[in-house]
């Protein structure tokens, strides 16, 4: 069984546990539930923004712990000063150290928050909306088509975006009308091998009316202007700004290098 595998059976039982402990019902009086979104799709092609999906996360099966002495304010809120186009919340506890509150957290930011996570039941999408996100990630590896164009489907009713997470051509297919973004995840999740060329690969076969988001893999300015000039609008960064003493200053470095080029 590879990490994925591993990943998505943890998570059934997790969902599985919450499905008894709160009921659809209590999530949808959630203060955030009845609250209107707002759209990364529109943040993300907004010249005035960096284009840039920073994500907090703590660890991974990969890296084993990444940063666990900052706090998500502190370094939403700087994500979010410094032009962020979108926060990423890790929300797997077990795996990435994330939790559902530190979404919640970042709310303080009026920023489209996305829920980053392994999403294989519809109660999640229903959780993702009550504790503020604006947008779902579904991942390819983890659904079949049908899947796909079911869980999206929820989520638009529900007034959230979908970004689709494919890493080869074979993912292409659980493309539908209801996503709305398209991510391509440089880094295999069955083997954790990362290559920016598995997106410049499948940029040419994305849908050109749903914006192209590079994920994983991205540690210079250098690489998002050559992204960039491929026809990616957004970039999904996390462990580049993570691994440092203070992600916050690390961000904003970052930021002030590509506005240069």
């Amino acid at each position: 069984m590879n990490i994925l595998d591993t990943i998505v059976a943890q998570k059934k039982m997790e969902v599985a546990l919450r499905k008894q402990q709160t009921a659809v019902a209590e999530l949808e009086r959630g203060r955030f539930f009845a609250h209107e979104t707002l759209s990364l799709k529109k943040f993300l092609l907004d010249p005035a923004r960096t284009g840039i999906i920073a994500e907090f996360k703590r660890k991974s099966p990969s890296k084993g712990i990444i940063n666990d002495r900052v706090t998500v304010e502190e370094v939403t809120t700087a994500y979010a000063r410094y032009g962020a186009s979108g926060i990423s919340v890790l929300t797997d506890e077990k795996f990435f150290g994330g939790t559902l509150d530190d979404l919640l957290a970042a709310t303080i930011n009026k920023v489209p928050l996305l829920r980053k996570d392994f999403m294989i039941d519809e109660y999640q999408i229903i959780e993702a909306k009550a504790y503020g996100a604006s947008v779902i990630l579904l991942i390819a590896a983890c659904l079949t088509p049908a899947e796909v164009k079911k869980m999206a489907a929820t989520a638009k009713n529900l007034g959230l975006e979908v970004l689709l997470e494919i890493h080869n051509d074979e993912e292409l297919k659980h493309i539908c009308d209801e996503v709305d973004l398209v991510g391509v995840n440089n880094r295999n999740l069955k083997t954790f091998e990362v290559s920016i060329e598995t997106s410049l690969n499948l940029i040419n076969k994305i849908p050109s009316q749903k914006p192209a988001i590079a994920e994983s893999g991205i540690s210079s300015v250098d690489t998002i202007v050559t992204l960039r000039g491929a026809g990616f609008k957004g970039f999904l960064i996390g462990e580049n700004f993570m691994k440092q003493p203070s992600p916050s200053v690390a961000f904003a470095d970052f930021v002030n290098q590509l506005k240069a080029k």
